[in-house]
Formats: structure tokens, C-alpha cells, sequence
């Protein structure tokens, strides 16, 4: 059944998957609701433009397994929620995984689970946590025919770039991808690194594993559409952005022009067109 999940996710003629996320509701940040305040409305609107995935919680899935539609997009279920992400970090950090997340999975019709892997500075409990919840997740997504994904994040310490501000550095990133491929990782969700042209060792150390990048924060549309085009030259299986859609004036289109760089080799100049 992984094998058919998977092949639910990533599209048969590309062998890429374009994942929207719009799980951040989860960890309890009233800056990452910014474009997702009416949730049923956000999923609606995505739904139109088929990615080919969107990453949601076990409270919100229905807003996409609901609808009475297909072909529609994969659900990439999130099990983990943390308090890790805030500008002012609190006095105690954790990362938690739901309860029974693989059978809850099977429940909703996901095609994937999703957890974190986190390197903080000096927080060596959180990523002890992180690695608790994929050593009991994997063998019940093994049970189940349920792949993995596992997203490796390497923050910058809180003090100096607080409120999730991932570190670029690949001599960071490439151990901690290493690790979740270790792990058992099905797929990887890891951050571009700084510089986009070593993606490729990022790619590489997966080992054949897909590697989805992560979008990160906002950023132009004509400068994300360019990081996408050279990290999928670089060799990436796809993208998960977030806050790119959803906080973007027009979701859909920027979607749409996405897509066309990810799985129709478009150029970022002509990928432009589709938000004009």
C-alpha cells in the first residue's frame, strides 16, 4: 500500500510532488494564521488550482476529504505540534506527536504522515523528543504501508533571529537530512540551503530518498519562482510551500505558476504570466 500512496502524491509523469501546506494553526502562533483565518475558504481555493498535495492537521483534513470531487489533492496529514516557533521561546520547549497518528492517517485517506526533526541551539531535549516520536512512528507506518516524511529543520539560535529562522548552512542541513534518512524517512521536507547551487549534495546525501524543499518565508514572486527552478534543476523531487501561497494576494495563480515551473519545465519569466 506505500507504493500506492506514494504514487497518489507525487505525479506519474514528473515523478514530482508540489505540497501546499496550510497546517500552521497548529502551533498556536497567531502571526502563522496570516491568510488562513477562514480555513474552509483556503482549501476550497487551492483544491482549484490541484496541487498535488496539501498539508493539513487531524482537525482540519475534512476540509479537503469532505469535498465530493476528483481527481483532488493528496492530504499530507501533520502528527507532531510544537512551541518552538515564536519570536520569545518559552520556558519549556516540546514537540508532541498525536495519538495513534498512523491509523489516524488511514482514517482521514492520507497518502503520507509528516513529523519534524529539529537542531535548536542548546535545546538538545527537543531534538530528543523529535527522534522519540520517528522511532515510534516508523513502525507503525511500516504496519500500515504509510510512508514517512520526515522534515529536518535546523534553526538559528532564538536570540539572534528569533520566530523561526532556519539556518541555510548545508554543513548543518546535510547531517541532519543524513539522519532522517537514517531515521527511515520515505520522503524529505528540508530547507534550501543559502546557497541554491550545493543543493545537490542535499539531494545526494538522501541517497535516492525524495527530497521536498520547503519554502520558508515570503518572498517575491519573481524570487521564489528562480529558487524553485534551480533547486529542481539541482535535483529536487518538489516543493512544500506555505506562507508563499497562502499569504500571497492571489493564491491560486501563484499556485498555477508554480506548478508550471515544478512539473512543465517552465521558465520563471513565463511562469510569471500566470499573475499577471
Amino acid at each position: 500500500m506505500k507504493a500506492a500512496r506514494l504514487n497518489r502524491l507525487f505525479n506519474p509523469k514528473t515523478g514530482r510532488c508540489f505540497d501546499v501546506a496550510i497546517d500552521h494553526g497548529f502551533f498556536n502562533e497567531g502571526a502563522f494564521l496570516s491568510g488562513i483565518e477562514d480555513l474552509p475558504k483556503a482549501v476550497a481555493t487551492l483544491v482549484e488550482s490541484a496541487p498535488d498535495a496539501i498539508q493539513l492537521t487531524v482537525g482540519q483534513a475534512a476540509h479537503l476529504q469532505k469535498l465530493p470531487i476528483r481527481p483532488k489533492p493528496a492530504l499530507v496529514l501533520r502528527t507532531d505540534v510544537a512551541n518552538v516557533y515564536g519570536t520569545r521561546l518559552p520556558r519549556a520547549l516540546f514537540s508532541r506527536m498525536i495519538e495513534e497518528p498512523v491509523l489516524q492517517a488511514v482514517r482521514l485517506d492520507a497518502t503520507c504522515v509528516v513529523v519534524n526533526l529539529f537542531s535548536i541551539p542548546d535545546e538538545p531535549e527537543v531534538a530528543d523528543q523529535c527522534i522519540r516520536n520517528i522511532l515510534k512512528l516508523k513502525p507503525e507506518c511500516y504496519h500500515y504501508g504509510m510512508p514517512l516524511m520526515i522534515e529536518p529543520l535546523v534553526f538559528q539560535p532564538n536570540a539572534k533571529a528569533g520566530g523561526y529562522m532556519v539556518d541555510g548552512d548545508p554543513a548543518k542541513i546535510i547531517p541532519l537530512v543524513r539522519q532522517a534518512v537514517e531515521l527511515g524517512a520515505d520522503i524529505i521536507k528540508a530547507d534550501p540551503t543559502d546557497e541554491v547551487s550545493v543543493y545537490h549534495k542535499v539531494v545526494q546525501t538522501a541517497g535516492g530518498i525524495p527530497v521536498l524543499v520547503r519554502g520558508g518565508g515570503r518572498a517575491p514572486e519573481a524570487e521564489i519562482l528562480a529558487r524553485t527552478a534551480a533547486l529542481i534543476a539541482q535535483g529536487a523531487s518538489g516543493i512544500v510551500y506555505g506562507r508563499n501561497i497562502i499569504q500571497h494576494p492571489h493564491p491560486a495563480k501563484i499556485t498555477r505558476a508554480l506548478m508550471a515551473v515544478v512539473h512543465d519545465g517552465m521558465s520563471p519569466a513565463e511562469a510569471l504570466g500566470f499573475l499577471k
